[in-house]
């Protein structure tokens, strides 16, 4: 779609060049939502694909997503690490539910700052412990998990000027073993419930709820906890006014069918 209010296009090549904060103001790598709908409010752009950032970097403690990395490029990455969590990459990229034209353009760092409940890309980064590095615009740097990062439909815990820099994927979380549920109204329907669990090497159970809540929820277990103790955590962490409801699924059924993985996970991992 044209948006016609847009006035000017900045295209900074390096950090100096990226522009202060301004509500008529928005950053842009792969643009697949931003330019789906007309944007009334904005008057410029800020194209952050000219900085040209490497899309993967492995560490001996983790994996750096760039905020631009595609989910093509992402979900067809491969490593000789033992990393076998890396499995949930393809997973998570196809809950997306779009075309290869879309895998070829849609950015990880723009699904997760977009912030919808069905952000595959949040899915991915909450149920391995993703942790956000952000360029403020005060020229700092500051570190954020993903979880906190997604504070609800829509709304993120981004300040204006802030850009998302990367995402870092800790060796722990990406060494674990992982299982993976996806629910929704229809095979091809958008994401209802996204459930990801996954067993670390020093037996911590982790389980993260998406797509079926507002924000991202993540559960930490010492060990696999048993069933009871498990439905008794999620009810606790959960309130009934955090799941969602829109015509994907009513609130009540997205809480069933988590409920329902959330157990399922827990008895293939455990």
């Amino acid at each position: 779609m044209d948006l016609g209010t847009i006035e000017d296009v900045v295209i900074p090549d390096d950090r100096s060049g990226l522009p202060p904060g301004r509500p008529d103001t928005a950053v842009i790598a792969g643009g697949t939502w931003l330019l789906s709908e007309k944007q009334d409010h904005l008057r410029t752009l800020v194209d952050i694909t000219a900085l040209r950032w490497v899309p993967l970097v492995e560490h001996d403690d983790g994996l750096d997503i760039a905020a631009t990395c595609t989910i093509e490029q992402l979900s067809r990455s491969a490593s000789d690490r033992e990393w076998p969590a890396t499995v949930l990459f393809g997973q998570c990229a196809a809950a997306l539910l779009a075309s290869f034209k879309i895998w070829k353009v849609a950015t990880v760092g723009g699904n997760i700052c977009l912030a919808l409940p069905a952000g595959a890309m949040t899915s991915l980064a909450t149920a391995l412990d993703g942790v956000a590095r952000v360029w403020s615009a005060d020229g700092n740097d500051y570190e954020i998990p993903v979880v906190d990062l997604v504070t609800g439909p829509h709304v993120n815990a981004l300040r204006p000027g802030d850009v998302v820099r990367s995402i870092f994927l800790p060796a722990h979380a990406l060494g674990a073993r992982t299982a993976f549920r996806k629910l929704a109204l229809s095979p091809l329907g958008r994401s209802a419930s996204v459930v990801i669990g996954r067993v670390d090497s020093d037996g911590r159970f982790v389980v993260s709820v998406t797509a079926s809540t507002v924000r991202p929820y993540v559960l930490t277990f010492p060990e696999p906890p048993s069933r009871a103790e498990l439905d008794s955590a999620l009810t606790e962490k959960i309130p009934d006014s955090a799941w969602y409801d829109d015509p994907h699924g009513a609130p009540d059924w997205r809480r069933h069918i988590s409920m329902g993985s959330a157990r399922d996970i827990l008895e293939e991992l455990a």
